[in-house]
């Protein structure tokens, strides 16, 4: 990703004022037929495989790979299927140490690098209450519950070494929400390298990460006004690179007044309020899907301070009250006037 061609089409310095509307995205958008689209829907969101190459065939057969190995890591890493190896780590890594295979081990110490950074606003163990929120029947815990709860939201209960997981706090449970789609992305990318796919865009719902260009143009990405389902809040032209976007719009309801969406404060066990919208580009979805996690809890201030510590990765977070905050990779336009 080169740094300087990250700029924004549409800056906004409040939401309220103005939004860059969808035809922009459609215009320039336009596909010659070769390209190949299909998506599935897989660890709970709709995975998107866009790609190119001049014998079909071969791009079918790629995009048939994909699909499978994120199949095969949804079974792995899902908290939702009997099977899967995070459920069985759930039910055991509090009274016996754990073997899990060297993927898993890896999305977890990177998890766990991630809280360190960020002084525990990322932290897998969030699950500790978050799974009793149910967003699709509009339930969440009592105030005692989260209470009871909150002393098992702490990373540092996770005790790795290299391919055994243990954890010292009875309540705790991990999920990988926050970092699982994209490591999944970044390994759908490899297998379409591995086909001699030169251009392509893979997506796990916010996460996505984009192989060259598009027929020699940079890929238009939009991000998703917050508040305004059917409009974007700014574009941007990228091209070898990833992004994320973390929301309080993807699954929430409203409660007296209240947005309880899925992305929780550790520090609190409840809905981050700071944010409505949080984008990061980096050179890899597993960091950009992380980090937009991250800085979403943390806030713009807080968030934006973060980023400019790291090397390679740029944001935009949009706060509560709809106002814009860039990190300093990325570039506003200046005016023609």
């Amino acid at each position: 990703m080169i740094r300087d061609s990250i700029n924004l089409l549409c800056p906004l310095q409040r939401l309220t004022k103005s939004v860059c509307l969808l035809p922009f995205l459609l215009a320039s958008s336009n596909t010659p037929a070769d390209w190949l689209k299909q998506q599935q829907n897989i660890m709970g969101t709709r995975v998107s495989v866009e790609l190119w190459h001049d014998n079909s065939q071969l791009a079918q057969n790629c995009s048939d790979k994909i699909f499978s190995e994120m199949h095969r890591l949804d079974a792995m890493m899902s908290p939702y299927k009997a099977d899967s190896e995070i459920r069985f780590i759930n039910s055991n890594a509090a009274n016996t140490s754990v073997e899990i295979g060297a993927e898993l081990s890896e999305v977890i110490n990177r998890s766990l690098h991630f809280s360190e950074i960020s002084g525990g606003a990322f932290d897998i163990t969030f699950a500790s209450v978050g799974y009793q929120y149910d967003y699709r029947n509009k339930i969440q815990p009592s105030e005692q519950i989260i209470k009871l709860g909150l002393p098992s939201i702490d990373y540092h209960h996770i005790k790795l070494d290299r391919q055994k997981i243990q954890f010292d706090n009875s309540g705790v449970r991990i999920d990988l929400g926050g970092i699982a789609k994209g490591y999944a992305v970044d390994r759908a990318l490899q297998i379409a390298q591995q086909c001699g796919i030169n251009e392509a865009m893979i997506s796990a719902g916010g996460d996505s990460r984009i192989l060259g260009k598009k027929r020699g143009k940079p890929w238009i990405i939009g991000i998703q006004h917050p508040r305004k389902k059917n409009e974007l809040a700014l574009v941007l032209p990228l091209s070898d690179t990833a992004i994320s976007t973390s929301g309080d719009y993807e699954r929430f309801f409203i409660r007296d007044g209240q947005r309880i969406h899925h992305i929780i404060n550790p520090s609190t066990g409840k809905s981050a309020t700071a944010t409505w919208s949080a984008t990061v580009t980096g050179p890899d979805a597993m960091t950009t899907d992380a980090l937009s996690t991250t800085i979403f809890v943390l806030g713009a201030k807080k968030g934006i301070a973060l980023i400019e510590t790291l090397e390679n990765i740029d944001a935009v977070i949009i706060d509560n009250q709809g106002n814009v905050h860039y990190s300093s990779g990325l570039q506003e336009p200046t005016s023609n006037e």
